[in-house]
């Protein structure tokens, strides 16, 4: 991943640590293992996604409610991505576990294995995060006690919960912008295939009564019986298309919008929206009624099918005909969420060992670089094993050596407010009052209130030669809870309006920035960055003992900080409408 410290599996294999003289296992962690047998298969005999998907949301449900302590609601499972089909007699091992506790809903991160038990090989399936919300209590809303994170790896999944969240949060928005720029032609162009499948045909509708097997301990329908009914006619309404047996790849984010109970009568339906030469995304909707009453909204979900050949290898699958006015808006809607799960999948694909280390920056992309760029950095600042190199001033210099690239770290306490030390860090046209490595700055890009695009100049680390340029997206964070760091994390990205020029070296970060965190009646005050050989010359001679100009240059942050601890500093501010660390 680019710009990112890649973690251990946290939850693929259980990190076991000592505390007081015990292993210590995390309190949530639930563990489930089922053998699947005929019944649990399709006509394949691959084990059904339906009652995987079952599996997985009791697992994850028995983790939130050992964490909760009362009974808990599925509101919603992120993307999932499956990566292999499961044969009948293998055993599937699902592992789930509280990462973090707002107010009221908690997000728990499950893992699916499958394992051979003739040849003892395991593979992964998938992971998913799932959010739980803790129902109502006699006494008012619930209040989930925090989550205590003990290891490295609880602690990355802790922290990223946050940015998981907000990506949650404005995942409609995204869509909406990108089907606001959705060039209407690729429809027309369709409507003119004569050998097009009119989506019409592909069309599913089917009821299930709820009855009390169907139900969860809470009385209410089970949510991964909900999701199973709809990969069902998912399914069907994908089989339709291509007279074959479709292989489903991966699922759009489940959004649970009300509940159902006993007694209702749960209408599915399903469509294909689009087809993309080898795949094709079946929107599926569930609603619910109960004798005359209107439909209720309950869920909707997008899916991803493919149809394999002999040799596993994806088929071409025909054009769609989508229908007129709604066909047309889902058929571009298609479009939309397939570019972002294309950008999302480009961001988190490029190698740290590749060269360039930047991305393409894009307003469709925005959001998920946004999300990899404070990510990446959460990650490098929770990794444990940081060696302390030197010590000067109240200023400690860390190393570590990550995936064959040296980070640092680079720590101190001011006595300045964090609110304040976060807004006058934020903006970088002023580092150049404390950091003499930033000659010049410039914002170029404007993208929202949290995210930044500045070109930096530097001067040459040796006599005569040329000086570095980067362009470089500052994303900022401020705490989600009482108890979290400000953020202000920094990668480079690309714009094809600001190239490389012959006047300057084009540099690269791939992944630096800064954590700030209120410690009693001071704030501490800590830089990472990851050496990247645009970056490394800057830093090797203070690794080496050869020079302090990072010292100086954190002992001049420090003094500009002081200096400056009563101006009005400040970032833009939230624009209307814009999500909150809503306590939900």
């Amino acid at each position: 991943m680019s710009g990112e410290v890649r973690p251990p599996e946290g939850l693929d294999e259980l990190e076991l640590i000592q505390e007081n003289g015990e292993e210590y296992r995390n309190p949530t962690e639930v563990k489930m293992s089922q053998i699947v047998l005929p019944c649990h298969a399709n006509h394949c005999g691959e084990l059904s996604v339906g009652q995987l998907l079952k599996w997985m949301d009791s697992t994850a449900c028995l983790s939130a409610e050992r964490h909760a302590g009362c009974s808990c609601i599925t509101a919603c499972v992120d993307d999932i991505h499956f990566e292999h089909t499961i044969g009948i007699g293998q055993v599937v091992n699902i592992k789930a576990k509280v990462n973090r506790a707002f107010a009221s809903s908690m997000e728990v991160g499950i893992v699916v294995s499958c394992e051979d038990l003739y040849s003892n090989r395991q593979w992964k399936v998938c992971n998913a995060f799932a959010t739980f919300v803790a129902r109502r209590t006699e006494a008012g809303k619930a209040q989930l006690k925090q989550i205590i994170p003990r290891t490295q790896a609880e602690q990355m999944e802790y922290s990223i919960a946050a940015e998981r969240r907000r990506m949650r949060l404005i995942h409609a928005e995204i869509i909406n912008d990108l089907l606001s720029s959705c060039c209407a032609h690729t429809v027309s162009e369709y409507m003119q295939y004569e050998d097009a499948v009119p989506a019409e045909r592909t069309r599913v509708e089917s009821v299930e009564l709820v009855l009390p097997p169907h139900a969860n301990h809470q009385v209410s329908t089970f949510g991964g019986q909900i999701m199973a009914w709809m990969e069902n006619v998912a399914t069907i309404s994908a089989s339709r298309l291509c007279n074959a047996h479709p292989t489903l790849r991966s699922i759009d984010m489940f959004h649970f919008r009300g509940p159902s109970h006993i007694g209702d009568r749960l209408v599915l339906k399903a469509i294909v929206n689009n087809t993309f030469k080898k795949s094709m995304e079946v929107g599926v909707c569930a609603e619910a009624y109960q004798g005359g009453e209107p439909l209720r909204h309950i869920n909707t979900a997008f899916m991803t099918f493919e149809v394999l050949d002999q040799d596993k290898k994806p088929q071409t699958l025909p054009r769609i005909r989508p229908e007129p006015v709604d066909g047309k808006r889902r058929f571009q809607e298609a479009i939309a969420r397939k570019k972002v799960r294309l950008d999302r999948k480009y961001i988190i694909s490029c190698k740290q060992s590749e060269v360039p280390h930047s991305v393409p920056w894009e307003p469709h992309n925005q959001m998920y670089l946004s999300y990899n760029n404070v990510s990446a950095l959460k990650m490098l600042a929770a990794l444990n094993n940081w060696v302390l190199t030197s010590e000067k001033n109240k200023v400690s210099l860390y190393t570590l050596e990550e995936n064959h690239m040296l980070c640092i770290r680079v720590e101190t306490h001011v006595a300045v407010e964090a609110e304040q030390v976060f807004l006058l860090l934020s903006d970088l046209q002023r580092r150049h009052e404390w950091d003499p490595h930033y000659k010049e700055c410039e914002v170029i890009n404007q993208a929202d209130e949290d995210d930044t695009i500045y070109r930096v100049v530097t001067p040459s680390v040796s006599k005569g030669g040329k000086g570095k340029d980067f362009i470089l997206l500052a994303s900022r964070r401020r705490p989600c809870d009482s108890d979290d760091p400000y953020w202000i994390a920094l990668r480079s990205v690309t714009l094809p309006a600001y190239p490389p020029t012959e006047d300057y070296t084009r540099g690269e970060v791939l992944s630096a920035g800064f954590r700030i965190k209120a410690n009693g009646s001071l704030t501490k005050l800590s830089y990472y960055n990851q050496g990247t050989p645009g970056v490394l010359p800057y830093i090797s001679t203070d690794v080496a003992g050869l020079s302090s100009s990072i010292y100086s240059a954190i002992t001049s942050c420090s003094a500009f900080l002081e200096e400056n601890k009563d101006s009005l500093a400040a970032v833009p501010p939230a624009a209307p409408g814009e999500p909150r660390w809503d306590p939900v």
